[in-house]
């Protein structure tokens, strides 16, 4: 079928709300016969319980994404599903109700990949919303939540304003997933996801304040089958299912997808991990459990231990995303990842956080982008942080300030490249930064040759207090905001502006908290620095 119909209009918050709603109601069908024990022509339960998603936004098309799953918590690692291949229908359509279908197919849900589905649609006009919706068919035909997503401006127009909402560290255990919902009530673009989407520990290893609201499922994650319950189980949750059924995501991941503060293949601990080969096992179980779990494109299904991840992303001529992977190409931390840390080892101009590959690549597209805005889309506090009060310095060695030699490298390509616009964003520190960068953070007097915000976490770290960040803003003169409350941010951009805001919550140990903006900045184009808006 030919794409030849006209968009609908942008649809407004209730609206957006009521066709979510009824596409959750349509994925929770009456159960049918237990998987494992099916006879021919009997159908699956509900095998939707992990919700839709999409991804990777080009002007053609975008990846669909759903996992058959009828028992998310299921200890193997197979969602209740049978050992064997199962036929999913999708759809995508310019109206909620599937009235003017442009796009169907049918796509395998391989047991070979946790029975996850990546459909590659293309053909589509750019610049255009669609809703998608999955189907199993049988003696009961089971149909899915229905999602919403859209495909990138043409390469050559510059498109309407980009909202994009970005975030990252959603420890389960931690709190409620409010924030999710709340970015979903944004309506955004685009979601960018910076990394810590699980936490591989086994439950109440990591606990926050008083005691932890709600329990992981299973032991830490270490095989493919902990990895896969342990999506799942954050899947399951319905306030994310909401993020990921109203806008494209763009992701990245972190340490905590794998393990704690992995560098490559250099395990957190030594112990349990004595050989190279056997961490290198774990990583290759995980990378292929977020391969299943998530909205990406075929070119990067994992090889063993090893996952093609960063790429780029364009957005018209308005803004191109530079999607960064600093966990599995750096090396090991300094002075041991002692935190805080100083010294020389940190300098060491042969570390590296992005390894030459990605270094080179990302160097190259910076330098001949045309976009407005240059997103970077990445993990780790980019910008040079003091965390020592008063004259003495420390930093953290997990972070671009335990390889300042590749940092001040990207610095330095801003200025000599033209990168009149670099944005970017981070994750990680569960905290809400905003920071000029220049190539020397040491003179008052550097001009901004960029921006970096940092959103918080989702829940990681718990509900966060008041009253955050006094020493840091004066021993860090580049910096313009810390907070300690969970939340997200987002990003307007504009041709002449982007306008960045930053969402917190006041609590997630009880869900169904409100929102508000904490701080608000905008940077002019041509002109990188951060003013209060």
């Amino acid at each position: 079928m030919t794409d030849v119909l006209p968009p609908l209009a942008r649809r407004t918050l209730l609206g957006g709300a009521g066709v979510l709603g009824a596409g959750l109601g349509a994925g929770l069908l009456t159960a049918g016969a237990t998987p494992t024990d099916r006879r021919p022509g009997e159908t699956l339960a509900d095998p939707f319980t992990l919700g839709v998603a999409s991804g990777e936004p080009s002007p053609d098309g975008f990846v669909l994404w759903t996992r058959l799953a009828p028992d998310p918590y299921a200890e193997d690692g197979r969602g209740g599903m049978p050992e064997r291949d199962v036929p999913v229908q999708w759809e995508v359509a310019h109206d909620p109700a599937f009235r003017r279908v442009v796009r169907r197919g049918t796509e395998v849900a391989s047991a070979r990949l946790g029975h996850s589905v990546h459909v590659e649609v293309a053909g589509l006009h750019p610049g255009h919303e669609y809703w998608y919706r999955f189907r199993v068919p049988g003696r009961t035909t089971h149909v899915s939540p229905v999602g919403t997503t859209r495909t990138a401006p043409d390469p050559r127009s510059w498109g309407t304003p980009l909202t994009a909402a970005f975030a990252s560290c959603a420890q389960y255990e931690h709190g409620w997933f409010t924030a999710y919902r709340r970015l979903a009530e944004e309506q955004p673009d685009v979601v960018v996801f910076l990394g810590d989407y699980i936490y591989e520990y086994a439950p109440n290893d990591y606990v926050v304040g008083e005691g932890n609201v709600r329990d992981h499922a299973g032991l830490e994650t270490t095989t493919l089958a902990g990895y896969r319950q342990r999506h799942a189980q954050y899947k399951a949750d319905p306030d994310l299912q909401a993020a990921h059924a109203v806008a494209p995501w763009i992701v990245t991941w972190d340490d905590h997808e794998v393990e704690n503060n992995y560098a490559d293949l250099v395990a957190e601990e030594q112990e349990p991990y004595p050989t190279r080969e056997q961490f290198a096992a774990r990583r290759a179980a995980a990378y292929q459990a977020y391969y299943e779990n998530m909205p990406l494109r075929r070119s990067t299904m994992p090889k063993g231990p090893d996952m093609q991840l960063f790429r780029r992303l364009g957005w018209g001529r308005l803004a191109t995303f530079h999607v960064l992977d600093t966990r599995q190409h750096r090396s090991d931390q300094p002075n041991g990842d002692t935190f805080p840390t100083a010294g020389p080892e940190r300098d060491d101009p042969n570390r590296t956080l992005l390894g030459a590959r990605q270094r080179d690549w990302l160097l190259e597209g910076l330098g001949s982008s045309q976009a407005t805005w240059d997103v970077i889309a990445q993990q780790v506090m980019f910008h040079e942080h003091d965390y020592v009060p008063g004259v003495d310095r420390g930093f953290n060695p997990d972070s671009w300030d335990g390889y300042t030699a590749d940092c001040q490298r990207l610095l330095d390509g801003f200025a000599e490249r033209g990168v009149e616009n670099p944005v970017v964003l981070t994750g990680d520190v569960h905290k809400t930064y905003a920071a000029d960068l220049t190539r020397d953070p040491t003179d008052p007097a550097a001009r901004p040759v960029g921006v970096e915000l940092v959103c918080t976490s989702i829940t990681s770290g718990g509900d966060g207090t008041d009253g955050y960040g006094a020493d840091q803003l004066k021993d860090n003169p580049d910096l313009k905001l810390a907070d300690d409350r969970r939340g997200y941010g987002i990003a307007r951009f504009e041709r002449d502006a982007m306008r960045a805001e930053f969402r917190t919550l006041q609590r997630v140990s009880q869900p169904g908290a409100p929102v508000d903006t904490r701080a608000s900045f905008v940077v002019e184009a041509g002109d990188p620095g951060l003013r209060e808006a």
